[in-house]
Parts: C-alpha cells; structure tokens; sequence
C-alpha cells in the first residue's frame, strides 16, 4: 500500500511534539471519504496543538491540521464521488480526528463541503477555518440586526487570519470598520485591506467605570481577556459583539451594566461544530457577496516540508494574514 507524507503529533514525556511521519490509509482514522488533500492552513489553534502550547488535541497521536481542501479519490457515499473538489474544516478535524496535515484525509462524508463555484481549492484554503469563523461572525451579527448605518464596527487582533478577513468583508458590505492593533508596521497593510481607521493599541485608554464612553456598534473580537471585557463597556446601545479568540487570554471580568443598562449582546462563535445547513450557506456567502477580494494579499504560501517553522511565529504574533499549505506539491 502507498505510503504518503503527514504532519502528526504525539505526547512525548507529557509534552505534545509533532513530526513528519509516513502512513498508509490504513492508518488514518475512519470515515467514507479519501481525499487526496491539495491544500491545508495553519489556523492559531493548529499552532496551540502542535506546540502543546494550548490543550488542544484529545487523542495522541493524531495528525493535525483542521482545515483541508482537495480532490475525492474514494468514497462510499453516494453524495461524494472520485474527482470532486471538496472542503473539510473543523469538527474533529485535528483534535480527535486525523486532520489535514497529511497528503490524504480520510472524513466522515457528513463533515464534507462540495467546493462551492466561484471559489478554488487555493482560495478555500486561503479562507479557511479562520475566514469561516470571520463569515459566520458577521452573519451572526447580521441576524441580531447589525447593518452599516448603525455605526461603526471594531476588529481586535486586526493583522491575524480571521481579523484580516473580516476587516475585508466587512468593508465590501459597506461598514465603517475601525481596526485596533498593536502592530506600528502593518497600519498601511490594515488600511489596504479596507479599515477606515486604525486604533493603535498603545493608544487604547480601557478605564475602570463598568460603563465607558459608547463607541461601536459592533465588533469582532479574537482577543477576549481585558479587551473582550473593555469592548462590553465601550458599545453603543444595542451593541453587538462576537467573540471567536482568546489570543489575549480566556477570563472576562466585567459586570452585567452593559447588558442591562445598554442591552448588549455578546455572541459566540464556534465554527468548528457548525450544523451542517448553515456551513453551506456561510460557504455559499464566501464564494459570492462575502468572498474576500484580496485574498492574494492575505494569504501566503507555505511547502508543506516547512510547516513546523510556521507555528512558533504565529504564537509569537510574528505573522500576518493567513498561511496556506500547499500539500499536493509536496507528493
């Protein structure tokens, strides 16, 4: 049986430590459809995992990795058949499933997306988990009622993946996006991708009242931690939060005055079990009215031979935008 390349991570003195490894199918995890992976990402829960810097996987060993994008070359549903270009992201993909750091994906055939018109297997990737996760936010938001003429909208964590992307969308649909960032460097890059106005994070004045000065109609929040909690006492009335990251640690301190007094309202988002019904439809939205226009400026590519080297950089917040993986060139 042919064996091809993956990334896997094992605990090792109590410690998770990933490597190349060669495999056959058979030693993947089960499931009905063998995709011949093309593409992959690195999300910042990949670099927790692989790292053991976050207690992110549930079974040792297991290959990581929770996005994927490629080519159906098997399947024993008759929903998927050999040639077809499909997406996989989230649910157990990378955790407690064998993910998409391996140059095949064997998935349970209710965790696959057929890869929508509009879009390559390149952009999906490009996209990925963390553009999901910026798509969902915003129709999350929608449906509470969000539009542009409420007022303007904040990203926290502006340069990463999911921020960089919603910054993006956000745009396209007409908002006046306010981008808050620690990074001097990348205001032009921010403003490139469309923010109206960058808020230097040494700028920022949290304060300590439980209702601060009303500022943002929404926001998009991969921070969490202090700054989750200043955003609760900084929205406007009706404001609107949601929350996908906790870059910047995972308590929240603060008091019930913003939802009571001003009827905040914070959303979580978990991309990674979305209902499959809405994960088509958010797909659906990527590939037409939310489809980034300049992914080929957010995205960047990555050998799949040197995927190890990305991790420390993202933990460190040395990078920008969004690293693709190109597994099929490595094969």
């Amino acid at each position: 049986m042919r064996k091809f390349s993956a990334y896997r991570i094992f605990e090792e003195n109590g410690q998770s430590a990933g490597r190349f490894v060669d495999l056959t199918l058979d030693d993947l995890d089960p499931g009905e459809v063998v995709i011949q992976t093309h593409y992959s990402s690195v999300n910042y829960k990949d670099a927790l995992a692989a790292t053991g810097a976050g207690k992110i996987i549930r079974r040792f060993p297991c290959v990581g990795g929770v996005d994927a994008a490629g080519v159906v070359v098997n399947s024993s549903d008759t929903r998927f058949k050999p040639g077809d270009a499909v997406i996989v992201t989230g649910y157990g993909m990378g955790v407690d499933h064998d993910g998409g750091f391996a140059e095949y994906v064997r998935v349970l055939a209710d965790w696959v997306v057929p890869l929508p018109q509009g879009l390559t297997l390149f952009d999906a990737m490009a996209i990925g988990t963390a553009g999901f996760a910026a798509a969902l936010s915003i129709h999350r938001l929608e449906q509470n009622e969000l539009r542009p003429e409420n007022g303007k909208v904040i990203v926290t964590g502006a340069t990463g993946g999911v921020a960089s992307l919603a910054i993006q969308m956000l745009t396209q649909l007409g908002y006046h996006v306010v981008a808050l960032t620690g990074k001097e460097a990348e205001y032009d890059y921010l403003k490139s991708l469309g923010a109206a106005e960058i808020l230097p994070r040494k700028d920022l004045v949290m304060g300590t009242r439980p209702l601060e000065k009303a500022q943002w109609a929404g926001a998009l929040d991969a921070v969490g931690g202090e700054t989750l909690a200043w955003l609760t006492r900084t929205m406007q009335q009706d404001g609107l939060i949601a929350s996908f990251g906790n870059a910047g640690g995972i308590e929240l301190h603060t008091t019930v005055m913003p939802f009571i007094l001003r009827g905040v309202r914070l959303i979580g988002i978990d991309s990674a079990a979305t209902a499959m019904p809405l994960r088509r439809e958010i797909w659906r939205r990527l590939a037409t009215g939310l489809r980034p226009q300049s992914l080929v400026q957010v995205a960047h590519t990555v050998p799949f031979t040197e995927l190890p080297q990305v991790f420390p950089q993202m933990l460190q917040g040395r990078l920008r935008g969004r690293m693709v993986v190109g597994i099929k060139a490595a094969g």
